[in-house]
This record gives structure tokens, C-alpha cells and sequence, in this order.
């Protein structure tokens, strides 16, 4: 019995000796080649709550089919909501840039933060867009920043990006509105008479709101910041008139006014020059 068990092993051996010496001819023993890498993040949308100063922002994040890429942080305007940039968002994550849109806290009634509309400033608002700013950068995927802003959203933008030029490669200010500073003033030229609470345009704005931008001049800084900006207006805007996106233009170093003729408040930019600005300073 212990032969026959010993002659077994000594055939599977010799069968074992073959496979080994036939896999090697045919250049089996080369490792197999490894797999191809899988992008780091997967592709796609995802929700992300960013906590700062208290109160936290709601925010989607575009992810494209890509290791490192830059990343476009979209501000919405006045009551609005981070979906309003949707479709730019999705647009640039199919052509391979990163995007970021959130929901200003106190912005109106399609906030989730439960921090008050009454509480909102301008200078919340900036708070909120450098708090996504500061997520945006510790992402291990993050390969360069752009800012993009529209009405209210465009003023915060402005600001943010005097605080913070360095970080930027570049900004697209949609009618920005520049004016809001001058028109709150002339609707309260005196501050004693500035109600706590004033219902405007769909949400119930505080005091501060007025107060705190007493001071404000946005083309103040304007010339320090070098880095290119892109800025869009319609001829036909009634909220906010082209003129101060003209004075801008004019006063930023290195920026680019594209005029849309018949234009009103409130259209996004075309997808494609959005695309192409950010081609070229990435």
C-alpha cells in the first residue's frame, strides 16, 4: 500500500514537472499584466455636508471619469438653490472638470441649513463660498480652482476671490450684481431708519443685511486681482444694468465681457465658453 501511495505521488510530480516546464515555454510565469487602474473618485454626483462658523451648506459634488482634475464651484443668485447650475455641473463632469454646487445658508426657502434669512449678509454668504473653497482643496483629487457666480452669487464671488486670489485660476461672473450695495443705501439712506426685518423679493431679510455692507466698494480691490475673469451680461437686464459688469470689465486687469444681445437676468452662460475659459487657464 505505502508503494502504491509513493508511486501515486511520484506521477503527480512528474505531472506537476510538465505543466510547469510547458507554462514556462509559452511564457506562463510572467506575471499577468495588472488590471487597469479604476478612477479615484468613481464617476458621479454626490451630496456633501460642509459644517463651518456654526451652520452647515449643503452641496453636490460632479465628479468626472478622472484621477485629477480642476474643480468649478458654481454660486448661485439671490433665493436661489444649488440645482440652479445643474446643467452646467453635469456638463462640464461629461468633459472632464469637476464641479461644486451648494445652497447659501439663510438664502431662502429651499435652504435646509435652518440658519435665518433674517441672519444672511453678503458676508455670510462669502463665509459659506470659502468654506466649500477650503473643501474643495483638501479633495486628494483637486487639480486647480475656478469660481463661477451669478447675480448675488457673482457679487459674493468677487469678494471671495479678493481674499483669497491665490487659490484661483480663474472666474466667470455672471451679471454680477454690483449694484446691490448702491440700491440698498438709496432705499435706506439712513441707517436709524432701516426696519429689523424687510420683506424682499420672496425672502425676509434682517437688519444687517443693509448694515453690513454699508462700506462695501467691490471695485476697490478689483485692480490687485490679476487672474482672469470672464464676465457675461444681457443688454436687456432690468435688475441689474450692464454697466456695472462694463465698469469691471474695465477695471479687473485681465478680464472679458461677453454682451448678450436682448439678454435678461438670469441666463446661464453657454456651456461650451465656460468650457473653453477653463481649458485655457488650467
Amino acid at each position: 500500500m505505502k508503494k502504491i501511495k509513493k508511486l501515486f505521488c511520484v506521477v503527480i510530480a512528474m505531472i506537476a514537472s510538465l505543466c510547469m516546464f510547458a507554462c514556462g515555454e509559452k511564457g506562463g510565469s510572467e506575471p499577468a499584466p495588472a488590471p487597469a487602474p479604476v478612477p479615484d473618485p468613481a464617476p458621479g454626483v454626490e451630496t456633501v455636508e460642509i459644517t463651518h462658523h456654526g451652520r452647515t451648506v449643503s452641496a453636490e459634488v460632479y465628479r468626472p471619469d478622472a484621477s485629477y482634475f480642476p474643480i468649478v464651484i458654481f454660486s448661485h443668485g439671490y433665493n436661489g438653490y444649488k440645482d440652479d447650475f445643474k446643467s452646467s455641473a453635469q456638463y462640464l463632469m461629461e468633459n472632464g472638470i469637476g464641479a461644486i454646487t451648494f445652497t447659501f445658508c439663510g438664502s431662502g426657502a429651499r435652504d435646509t441649513s435652518g440658519f435665518a434669512t433674517t441672519d444672511m449678509t453678503l458676508y455670510t454668504e462669502k463665509e459659506d463660498l470659502l468654506a466649500v473653497m477650503d473643501y474643495a482643496k483638501s479633495l486628494k483629487w483637486f487639480d486647480g480652482l475656478f469660481l463661477c457666480g451669478g447675480s448675488q452669487g457673482g457679487m459674493v464671488t468677487a469678494m471671495a476671490a479678493e481674499d483669497r486670489a491665490d487659490d484661483l485660476n480663474g472666474v466667470v461672473l455672471l451679471y454680477p450684481a454690483f449694484n446691490i450695495p448702491v440700491d440698498w443705501k438709496a432705499m435706506y439712506p439712513n441707517d436709524n431708519k432701516i426696519p429689523e426685518t424687510i420683506p424682499w423679493m420672496g425672502v425676509t431679510l434682517g437688519k444687517n443685511f443693509v448694515l453690513a455692507m454699508r462700506d462695501l466698494d467691490i471695485f476697490e480691490k478689483m485692480p490687485q486681482f490679476s487672474k482672469p475673469v470672464l464676465l457675461f451680461h444681457g443688454t436687456a437686464d432690468d435688475l441689474v444694468n450692464i454697466s456695472y459688469s462694463e465698469q469691471a470689465a474695465q477695471t479687473y486687469p485681465n478680464a472679458e465681457l461677453i454682451v448678450k444681445q436682448g439678454g435678461v437676468h438670469g441666463f446661464l452662460p453657454p456651456n461650451e465658453k465656460l468650457l473653453e475659459f477653463i481649458d485655457d487657464n488650467y
